[in-house]
């Protein structure tokens, strides 16, 4: 039977998680699948995949935002398979920034222009979708560091728009 691998946090701030990776048996390790998921508002997850080569690992995974529980999920690729998922939850430090305040206006029948206030030197996300479900699961989005973008949309459509 092949052991899920040991997730040990090791450090987290503001805007980082560093953590190790290792198997606690004598079966050779290729490496190691890892996925950090967090939720944006309440309707849309996040997540981001690392693939690591090795039987060890330290890594850090930066960009995040203060205050926001991340959980961590990993595999191990071994010679006889993968192994089953381990699970750590984290809350990074800090305050977490506050929501910006959205505003979307209609520029003509396929463009709208969104503007937002909040901090400066950081990226926003911005997701968009003709209904609550599709905002939830599979939105169109795009990011910047700026406070305002114009996206392009379907005519004869309704959008909700979250950043």
């Amino acid at each position: 039977v092949i052991p899920p691998p040991v997730i040990h946090i090791e450090s987290y701030s503001e805007d980082s998680i560093s953590f190790s990776l290792k198997m606690t048996t004598n079966i050779k390790v290729s490496g190691y699948v890892v996925n950090i998921y967090w939720t944006l508002d309440s309707h849309r997850q996040e997540k981001r995949t690392l693939v690591i080569q090795g039987e060890k690992s330290m890594q850090k995974v930066a960009n995040l935002t203060a205050h926001t529980p991340y959980e961590i999920s990993a595999w191990a690729k071994t010679e006889l398979g993968d192994s089953p998922l381990s699970f750590v939850h984290v809350v990074t430090s800090g305050t977490r920034p506050e929501s910006p305040s959205l505003k979307a206006k209609a520029i003509n029948q396929t463009a709208v222009e969104c503007s937002w206030t909040g901090p400066r030197n950081v990226v926003y996300g911005i997701f968009y979708a003709t209904s609550f479900l599709e905002l939830y699961r599979s939105p169109h989005n795009s990011t910047t560091s700026a406070h305002n973008i114009t996206v392009l949309v379907q005519r004869d459509e309704q959008y909700l728009f979250l950043v």
